[in-house]
């Protein structure tokens, strides 16, 4: 059987491991890992997709993944990878968003009979006694090595307070709780989190006196260099509502060629001789290839008839077919909403295919924006019942982006 290690190297999971020989040989019989999500915002996105794939893959090679929702440390906030300190959220905020956190999770494993498990921090680091955790836990670790820790070094300038100061002795504790209740050996995350998980790794050697391990993948940027998941309208995230479907596929479909194989090997469970092949094409058949890797994201996000109809639609709207307007993402408003006429500006923003009047005003000053089919290059332009063709009008920003509005 084929070590997971090696299956995670191979794909290009792995950044860094704590200490790699030891793993191989405790991954040799069944174990229980985690990784946590703070519930900073109300999904995740494709960013911590990266980290969710590979507690899927160590599901199927028959590991019992943990996801930590951190309902305790995200009352704190985590300062690696930040250069201010992030909003403080409230007891309400958190709540609503850790619901859609969970459903988001059941996609990606099985969580049934105990096979992986969610679970909230703050079930164990709400009930702590300030004092008794000082004196158990906080003795153990050293402010000069915390301060050594570049999560902590790049913040000490702009500023740090006392309240992110103690996040990685609650990350390092969640580390220590779930060894003491599910056996949990191994955590993982991004390449930011290292000195925190290697803090609970300690932790656990210096009060149990059993090993623990760290594995960390690396942080992504696409090969222009930019973050991986970042888009002029945002991040591109896993809740329909915040990044429907077909945009979702159009994400994936339009990477950087030079992207594809990586993000293939990455973002689906496609066998590595597969995602090679589709990553040695070139050309036009590369095209093919960014189908896949769309389609199969998209299915494993929103489910394989969200990814058909993302397909459908998208090769509808690339070829310029009849059906291309029934294919676009659609939107309904009201008749009495554009007899006075409304501003293309507007409109632009409101369908999310300009982030914002600014980017909208640029789009339209370079030609970018089109009505119909008919490029407008006013930026005074306003959409009236006129324009309205079969009861719709079909907006486009530049040559693959498109939104219907059926007007009532």
């Amino acid at each position: 059987m084929t070590n997971i290690l090696d299956t995670l190297s191979e794909r290009g999971y792995i950044h860094q491991v704590s200490d790699a020989n030891g793993l191989r040989r405790a991954l040799e019989q069944p174990l229980s890992l985690y990784c946590g999500y703070d519930p900073t915002a109300p999904s995740y996105h494709i960013g911590n997709l990266l980290s969710i794939m590979i507690l899927a893959h160590f599901q199927r090679a028959g590991h019992r993944p943990i996801a930590v929702v951190g309902g305790g440390t995200g009352m704190v906030g985590d300062p690696s990878g930040k250069t201010a300190q992030r909003p403080i959220l409230t007891i309400e905020e958190i709540e609503q968003n850790l619901q859609g956190l969970r459903s988001q999770l059941e996609r990606y494993m099985d969580f049934s009979d105990g096979r992986a498990l969610i679970v909230n921090n703050a079930d164990w680091l709400l009930p702590l006694s300030y004092i008794s955790f000082l004196r158990d836990i906080g003795r153990h670790f050293s402010v000069n090595q915390m301060l050594a820790a570049e999560a902590y070094k790049t913040r000490l300038e702009a500023g740090l307070s006392f309240l992110e100061f103690n996040y990685m002795l609650l990350q390092a504790y969640d580390f220590l709780q779930l060894f003491r209740t599910h056996r949990c050996v191994l955590q993982i995350g991004g390449s930011d989190q290292w000195a925190n998980c290697l803090a609970g790794a300690d932790l656990i050697r210096r009060t149990e006196g059993a090993e623990a391990f760290v594995l960390v993948a690396p942080l992504l940027t696409t090969a222009s260099g930019e973050k991986m998941g970042k888009t002029e309208r945002g991040a591109v995230w896993l809740d329909a509502d915040l990044t429907p479907p077909y945009d979702f596929y159009q994400y994936w479909v339009n990477v950087d060629d030079r992207d594809v194989e990586r993000l293939l090997a990455l973002y689906t469970f496609l066998p590595i001789d597969e995602v090679r092949r589709l990553g040695g094409l070139q050309g036009a058949d590369l095209r093919f290839a960014k189908e896949v890797l769309a389609y199969e994201t998209t299915a494993l996000t929103h489910g394989v008839p969200a990814a058909e109809h993302a397909r459908e639609a998208s090769h509808a709207l690339f070829s310029g077919s009849a059906e291309s307007a029934e294919a676009a993402p659609t939107s309904r408003k009201n008749l009495e909403e554009f007899r006075q006429g409304l501003p293309l500006i507007a409109l632009l923003v409101e369908t999310g295919l300009a982030s914002s009047r600014g980017a909208a005003r640029t789009l339209i000053e370079q030609g970018g924006a089109y009505v119909n089919g008919d490029q407008i290059r006013s930026v005074d332009a306003t959409i009236t019942p006129e324009a309205l063709q079969n009861g719709a009008v079909l907006l486009r920003a530049g040559k693959k982006r498109y939104h219907r509005i059926l007007v009532d």
